[in-house]
C-alpha cells in the first residue's frame, strides 16, 4: 500500500524488540514530519551505533574509546569487582550511584541446553584478570534465574582457592510485591536470605 522507501523503513522498524507492524507503520509516517536535521540526525546516529561504539578492552563495557567510562576513573575502587552478564546491567547499577568499584561483562550466562558452555562467554578473561590482579572481593550480580545459579556457582567453584572474597547480589521479593503472586523460586531465594531485624 505505502511507497517503497515507507515500506522499506517500516520493515526496518520491525528488527526492533517489542515492535510490531502498526508501531512500526506509525513510527515510520512519524518521520515523514520531522525536519531533515531532525532526520539526518538520527540516520547518522543509528549507522555511527556499530561503526564507533567499542567494548572496553578492560570490562567488556561499551564504550566511545578503547577504555570505558568507569575502567578510566581513577577514583573507582580497583579491589573491588562486580561480575555482571551485560553492559545494560552496568548501566542500570550506575544509576544507581551506590556502586564504586569496577566490572566484568560475561557476555551471556552458561545455559548448556541453549549450547552456552563456560568457554562461550568471557570467564576465561575474568580468571584472567584475577590472576592478574588482587581483588579483595568478587560480586556476582546476574539476574537469578537458572543459568544466573549455574553461572554463578561456576565462577565460585573455579575461583574458590585463589583467596578472594566471592559474594552474589541478595534476591528476593521485590518491594509492593503480593505474596500469592511470587513465583516458587523467588520465594525460595527470599526465605534462604532472610535477615535479622535490627
Amino acid at each position: 500500500m505505502y511507497p517503497k522507501s515507507i515500506q522499506n523503513v517500516i520493515e526496518a522498524f520491525k528488527y526492533l524488540p517489542g515492535i510490531g507492524d502498526k508501531t512500526a507503520e506509525r513510527m515510520a509516517l512519524h518521520l515523514l514530519n520531522l525536519d531533515k536535521v531532525q532526520t539526518d540526525f538520527l540516520a547518522d546516529s543509528i549507522k555511527n551505533l556499530q561503526e564507533k561504539t567499542k567494548r572496553c578492552k578492560i570490562c567488556g563495557n561499551f564504550s566511545d574509546d578503547d577504555i570505558c567510562f568507569v575502567c578510566s576513573d581513577p577514583t573507582r575502587d580497583k579491589k573491588t569487582l562486580c561480575v555482571v552478564e551485560d553492559p545494560k546491567t552496568i548501566i542500570a547499577i550506575e544509576k544507581l550511584g551506590v556502586y564504586h568499584g569496577i566490572y566484568h561483562v560475561l557476555n551471556g550466562l552458561i545455559a548448556t541446553l541453549d549450547g552456552m558452555n563456560p568457554e562461550d562467554i568471557r570467564l576465561d578473561k575474568l580468571i584472567n584478570r584475577i590472576q592478574k590482579k588482587k581483588y579483595q572481593e568478587l560480586i556476582i550480580a546476574v539476574k537469578p534465574c537458572l543459568e544466573g545459579e549455574m553461572t554463578a556457582l561456576y565462577i565460585n567453584n573455579v575461583l574458590k582457592d585463589l583467596g578472594i572474597n566471592i559474594t552474589r547480589l541478595a534476591s528476593g521479593i521485590p518491594m509492593g510485591a503480593d505474596m500469592e503472586y511470587i513465583d516458587a523460586i523467588t520465594l525460595e531465594k527470599a526465605f534462604d536470605n532472610r535477615k535479622k531485624i535490627s
